[in-house]
């Protein structure tokens, strides 16, 4: 069987046109009616299917996720892609309704068009044509569309991930790349900071202890000796980084405040580990000469990053499968952001990037994918897919 682009076109669209018409925008992220319809296809296909949810009360508030399998053994490849969406936003900037796809000039029009429904497409009649010719020869092959990405929260891949329903030895996670690869990401790390102090009427500063100028010492001495140690901190495109995300503090403009805390984005290279950044922005924090007891710091949250073993062996089937289609080498980009792949950065397992649209495309008001890459992006992950496993 000869891959046909002008039969696959339409099929990608229609396929688009059904998730779009299937609103998952976080809040509320509801992915039951979109995971359904996925969860239908794939098990019409031939596959075995599960839709999953943390509890009862979780999948009530909409975050399923489905796993469609086919074919056993290794190596197991595992796609990825996310159900939900941002939210419309500011309805006026928006030039079609964005829950109906509208096709102008090569694009698809769209909420989640970018981010990350037409990936999702893509995935989906892959999915689908991988049964047609039969399955894999060798090898397992998965399919797994998740909610709770957009909220960056632990019902989606996390919880697919901990429960142990993929186990993946290469990972494709659907992207707005321009059909090129991520196989690097930065990990993320959030911090909260706090200061306490002792209110007093703003007529007569001196008889408090002002929580927010405490705070301004403490985040100019933790900049003073952090930024000059990320600024040497490099590994190719990417940068150790830190980045004051929010700020909060007292609770009228006429008391001196008691309380101040801040959250900070901490962004570590594939060679940094997440525990080692910590300890390092606390072993500033309490070297500052503040009373004890004033200042605290936290760590809420964090995920290592990744980098695919150079010469694996889904990113060599990448390249050859790249070169095929396009007659370009495949090129290499870096991350800005994180994928749901950090869930799996400590696995030891080929994590890669890769789909349709550019990411400026994504969150945005009239985002689009362009249709000619979504045919370009089967077109490569099923040549992949043969190379991997086998595939008529």
């Amino acid at each position: 069987m000869t891959f046909n682009p002008a039969a696959v076109r339409p099929e990608l669209i229609a396929i688009l046109t059904d998730l779009i018409a299937r609103p998952s925008p976080f809040p509320s992220g509801d992915c039951r009616a979109i995971n359904a319809y996925t969860a239908e296809r794939l098990t019409r296909a031939g596959y075995r299917v599960e839709v999953l949810a943390r509890s009862p009360e979780t999948e009530a508030q909409g975050y399923t996720n489905v796993v469609a399998k086919l074919g056993s053994g290794e190596p197991r490849l595992v796609f990825n892609a996310h159900s939900d969406t941002v939210s419309v936003g500011e309805r006026a900037m928006w030039h079609t309704d964005p829950f109906t796809a509208v096709e102008k000039d090569g694009l698809i029009y769209g909420l989640g068009a970018g981010n990350g429904k037409g990936n999702m497409a893509v995935q989906i009649w892959l999915a689908e044509e991988i049964a047609r010719r039969g399955g894999p020869m060798t090898g397992e092959v998965c399919f797994s569309f998740v909610s709770d990405e957009e909220n960056l929260g632990p019902d989606g891949m996390f919880y697919l991930r901990e429960i142990g329903a993929v186990k993946p030895q290469v990972l494709v996670l659907g992207a707005q790349t321009e059909n090129q690869l991520i196989t690097a990401e930065r990990g993320v790390m959030w911090v909260r900071i706090e200061t306490t102090g002792t209110a007093a009427h703003a007529g007569n500063p001196a008889a408090g202890d002002n929580a927010i100028l405490r705070m301004l010492r403490v985040l100019s001495q933790l900049d003073a000796v952090l930024s000059p140690r990320l600024a040497a901190r490099r590994d190719g495109a990417m940068q150790s980084t830190n980045n004051i995300g929010m700020i909060r503090g007292g609770h009228n403009t006429n008391v001196v405040p008691n309380f101040c805390w801040v959250e900070l984005d901490r962004r570590v290279l594939p060679s940094e580990k997440v525990p080692d950044a910590f300890a390092e922005m606390k072993a500033i924090v309490e070297a500052i000469d503040e009373p004890a007891g004033t200042v605290s710091i936290e760590l809420l949250r964090g995920t290592n990053g990744f980098r695919a073993p150079e010469g694996g062996q889904g990113v060599t089937a990448f390249q050859k499968a790249i070169k095929a289609v396009t007659g370009a080498d495949a090129r290499f980009l870096n991350a800005t952001g994180v994928s749901d792949g950090r869930y799996f950065a400590d696995d030891g397992i080929e994590i890669i990037n890769f789909g349709p649209g550019a990411g400026a495309q994504g969150h945005a008001a009239n985002e689009s994918v362009p249709i000619d890459q979504m045919v370009t992006a089967a077109e490569i992950q099923l040549a992949m897919v043969q190379d991997l496993l086998g595939v008529k």
